[in-house]
């Protein structure tokens, strides 16, 4: 398990163990530095090519969560998760997600929809944020409700709260702030609804 530093004790656990908020004290993890997170590679005896998304995923949460400032340098790690292999609503809303809207910013289930190219579809967005195979990576944390409010989320609302924290938007702020951070940068993608997704990111 693993604490994330935030006001309350939030413990993350491993994927068949659900998230619990305590107070029971539980021993830390230490994660890998990233010259030692190399090191599994080459033990594993593995090919550089099948390893190296691996590697880039564990590069891009070690940034997320020690140094977002350089998230933007960074590749994402190829997506070979078999929703990402068909033309869909919903892999163009998490393609949209993944590529508009940044570390910082929120958007609510009906402008992401409006992003994706079909604006009544709010109740969708909720599906394909269901849907999402990679949490965090594909940021459905930032999809939250027109009137402000959380949400659902997969790990519960209190990571999900925690994680627009770290990215520095209070819990309860709204989506829609004229011309916040929490809407900045993929505003003028509005009115384009064509996918600009790259090939090979499928």
């Amino acid at each position: 398990m693993v604490q994330v530093k935030s006001c309350l004790p939030v413990w993350l656990s491993p994927c068949t163990a659900p998230v619990r908020r305590d107070d029971k004290p539980h021993p830390p993890v230490r994660f890998p530095e990233p010259a030692e997170a190399a090191a599994p590679a080459e033990q594993l005896g593995g090919s550089g090519a099948v390893l190296e998304p691996l590697l880039q995923c564990v590069a891009w949460l070690d940034a997320y969560f020690r140094e977002p400032a350089v998230l933007e340098g960074l590749p994402v790690p190829a997506l070979h998760h078999p929703i990402f292999q068909k033309e869909s609503f919903t892999r163009q809303v998490l393609w949209k997600l993944l590529t508009l809207v940044k570390f910082g910013e929120t958007v609510s289930y009906q402008q992401l929809a409006a992003l994706a190219g079909n604006p009544r579809a709010a109740r969708a967005v909720g599906g394909a944020m269901r849907s999402n195979p990679i949490p965090i990576l594909i940021p459905c944390h930032r999809v939250v409700c027109s009137s402000g409010a959380m949400g659902n989320y997969s790990g519960g609302v209190g990571v999900k709260e925690w994680l627009l924290a770290h990215e520095g938007r209070p819990a309860g702020k709204a989506a829609h702030g004229g011309g916040s951070r929490a809407t900045g940068s993929w505003r003028g993608a509005l009115g384009s609804t064509a996918s600009s997704q790259p090939a090979g990111r499928d």
